[in-house]
């Protein structure tokens, strides 16, 4: 690796909820960083993921799904993603298999539109596993009418099929520049966090209809034990509704149980360690419309 042909720059992933944004940047980066879930709303912040390789260093942006705010937590999570844009030298927009392009989409096209000839815009069109070769061609023609795309990448980012292929390009655009973090770092985030994330996906994926989306996670402790190779985690569960919190405990505290074992199982994998967690459940009642709770519970500058 030479100086002169080492090439940085950040890439921001928009697109709108549930495209499979986070997958994508877990199979980059080789560990599960981002929730990960089929529920909108699953990212809720700009998270960093930084791939370095001996040509360049890709820092990715995982924005939260654009859509209309309902919420204070949704005018954030709005920002946050216009935010990620904004810092970017390459923007990447990720679409599913959809053969028409929808109101979401329209939306975020339309700001994009705002970037054409300013920054490089490549458009992902990821799980092309479940559709058919001519299917594929008529959802390319499509985008490709836009006009606003610097490339078009059929992607499955399940299988990390022509993830590959998207790398390479990306190198194509960023520019000469130098390493901006230690080569074996994977993200900016703190364990804390990822961990409040592995415990928020898991309510994610069980928990039915409203209750997962007015979830928030906070770590009350973290504490490596000195005479063992264990980790002491406290974390409360905030929901909205004294009704969520029942469903969210289940009955006979089955629910919780099966969160908080599995939560519990791939932090033990994420510190290589053991791990004993203890989970509360408490009620914040409307909390992502209360502006002190929102930023409270992370989602503040």
């Amino acid at each position: 690796m030479t100086e002169n042909n080492f090439k940085s720059g950040y890439v921001s992933v928009i697109g709108r909820p549930n495209v499979g944004k986070s997958t994508l940047l877990n199979a980059i980066i080789g560990e599960k960083i981002s929730a990960i879930s089929s529920k909108p709303q699953t990212t809720r912040q700009n998270i960093t993921f930084i791939h370095t390789d001996e040509d360049a260093q890709i820092i990715f942006l995982d924005t939260p799904g654009i859509q209309k705010p309902k919420n204070k937590l949704g005018e954030f999570m709005l920002t946050e993603s216009k935010e990620g844009i904004e810092d970017s030298d390459v923007i990447t927009y990720i679409v599913d298999t959809s053969k028409k392009i929808g109101r979401a989409e329209r939306s975020i096209i339309d700001i994009l539109k705002e970037y054409k000839g300013k920054l490089p815009i490549i458009l992902l069109i990821n799980k092309v596993d479940t559709i058919r070769k001519d299917e594929l061609l008529e959802i390319i023609s499509m985008y490709a009418e836009e006009e606003i795309f610097d490339d078009i990448i059929p992607i499955s980012a399940m299988k990390n099929d022509g993830v590959d292929i998207y790398l390479e390009t990306l190198k194509k655009f960023l520019k000469p520049g130098p390493m901006y973090y230690p080569e074996d770092m994977i993200t900016d985030k703190n364990e804390r966090f990822i961990v409040a994330e592995i415990i928020r996906e898991k309510g994610l994926i069980y928990l039915n209809e409203e209750v997962p989306h007015g979830l928030a996670i906070s770590i009350e402790k973290f504490k490596k034990r000195e005479d063992k190779n264990m980790y002491d985690i406290d974390a409360n569960i905030y929901v909205e509704r004294d009704t969520h919190k029942g469903i969210l405990i289940g009955k006979n505290g089955s629910m919780l149980k099966r969160i908080g074992t599995e939560a519990r199982e791939e932090a033990e994998r994420l510190l290589d360690a053991k791990v004993n967690l203890q989970i509360w459940v408490k009620v914040e009642k409307n909390w992502r419309d209360r502006d002190n709770l929102v930023k409270r519970f992370g989602y503040d500058k």
